[in-house]
């Protein structure tokens, strides 16, 4: 049926056709006679202009006219439901949006230099936001429906996608997009964006040279991903790192690295690979090192395992409120695993595996910043683990500017550690060498 034939069966039912009908009509058509070059478009900008070209020209072709449109902007509204993600595109391609939440069709909210405002955009209906979420996660390899109704995805720029579906969601279909615009490369940047001082700087990247253990805390939005990234980067080249993640987001160039990632189950529940598989297959891969996205659950069992069998300057990030809390999120995660382990052997474990933590936390005017770098030690006196805090933000990260300050001085036995790896910030270049 052409195009127009099918515009002037929606005015039998409804009067003049409205722009969210000509856009559908228009998009259907598109996809049944130039499929390939739908397809060629999503991922190439001169193969989008040349399908905003095609639309224009079967507009003219077919005499579809809208009123208060012309036909360029008209193309443009097509060319978005096609081939990019419809009414949100325009905040995918504002650099300054760090967030975008849309709960429900009728409702889109922003987060820009940490304040979330509403917009004005809204979605047709449930279908509408239905079918962008489709369009997202289906080329990542990744499945939402009612079977399953909620997903974790990675955008090919680096954003994170999640997507939860009704019965879950009582208000409509939500999405959450996590976007990283000014994401920070190296260390001399998080000095400059005050996220932490030149001394701090000078430290971390003397434990990357050591080999120490490390484990970023923090709380959702705080920087814990970048910070692994910029850490991971100061690794020597000729060095081996296996990296697992949910879904891939560590971009570490010009490193020996392998990516690993989990795979949902398929739709008959089988097929299924999880971040514990995935870690023991690693350590027959001949890893130097070992770097975890994020230990949730029982796999924090045998990242523990691999830092006391040989693996050291292995790395990883874990969601908490302050150092002390990662150290009792951990355990509560190697309990999990079921080896019925004592408490007491669990909290040995970890004194031995893990050697630094650091904290982060988000001001609230949207600046991610590290509060607390502190050294971990298991005190076979006090039959706990120790933390002993070696800098730290002495306004605890809420305020727009920190006063970063050592704390208390370099244990012993990680100054020894330390004491072969050269390493100083050039304050002229602004540079940490």
């Amino acid at each position: 049926m052409a195009l127009l034939e099918r515009l002037e069966r929606r005015k039998e039912h409804s009067g003049l056709a409205s722009v969210t009908e000509v856009v559908e009509e228009v998009r259907e058509s598109m996809l049944e006679q130039y499929p390939h070059a739908v397809l060629t478009a999503r991922d190439d900008a001169a193969q989008r202009e040349r399908l905003r070209e095609m639309v224009e020209q079967l507009l003219v072709s077919q005499g579809v006219k809208v009123a208060r449109l012309n036909r360029q902007t008209l193309s443009s509204c097509v060319v978005q439901e096609l081939v990019g993600y419809g009414p949100i595109d325009s905040l995918l391609d504002d650099h300054t949006v760090t967030e975008i939440m849309v709960n429900g069709p009728y409702e889109v909210f922003v987060e820009r230099e940490g304040e979330i405002r509403r917009t004005s955009i809204e979605f047709n209906d449930d279908e509408q936001l239905v079918d962008l979420i489709l369009r997202m996660v289906s080329p990542l390899g990744r499945r939402i429906d009612r079977s399953n109704p909620y997903v974790d995805a990675r955008l090919p720029d680096g954003s994170r996608v999640n997507a939860v579906l009704p019965p879950l969601s009582t208000q409509g279909p939500i999405l959450t997009i996590r976007r990283f615009p000014q994401r920070l490369s190296d260390l001399s940047q998080m000095v400059d964006t005050g996220t932490l001082s030149e001394e701090m700087a000078v430290f971390m990247r003397k434990a990357i040279g050591a080999k120490l253990n490390i484990v970023i805390s923090g709380g959702t939005s705080s920087g814990k991903t970048t910070t692994l990234g910029i850490l991971c980067q100061l690794v020597e080249p000729r060095e081996r790192i296996i990296c697992i993640e949910d879904s891939s987001e560590l971009s570490i160039p010009q490193r020996h690295i392998v990516n690993l990632e989990t795979r949902q189950p398929n739709l008959e529940g089988q097929g299924e690979v999880t971040i514990r598989q995935l870690v023991r297959n690693a350590l027959r891969m001949r890893p130097d090192r070992l770097v975890i996205g994020e230990v949730r659950g029982e796999e924090a069992f045998d990242l523990v395992q691999a830092m006391n069998t040989g693996h050291a300057g292995s790395m990883t990030t874990v969601h908490a409120n302050s150092a002390p809390d990662a150290l009792k999120r951990l355990e509560g995660m190697v309990l999990t695993a079921g080896q019925r382990l004592p408490v007491d052997i669990i909290r040995q474990h970890l004194g031995a595996a893990i050697d630094i933590i650091i904290h982060q936390m988000k001001a609230q005017g949207g600046q991610r910043r590290i509060t607390d770098l502190s050294a971990v030690r298991w005190s076979e006196e006090a039959q706990q683990c120790r933390l002993t805090c070696l800098y730290r933000d002495a306004r605890e990260g809420w305020q727009d500017t920190a006063d970063f300050v050592q704390a208390d001085p370099i244990p012993d036995w990680i100054g020894r550690r330390l004491s072969h790896v050269e390493a100083s910030f050039d304050k002229e270049e602004k540079t940490c060498i």
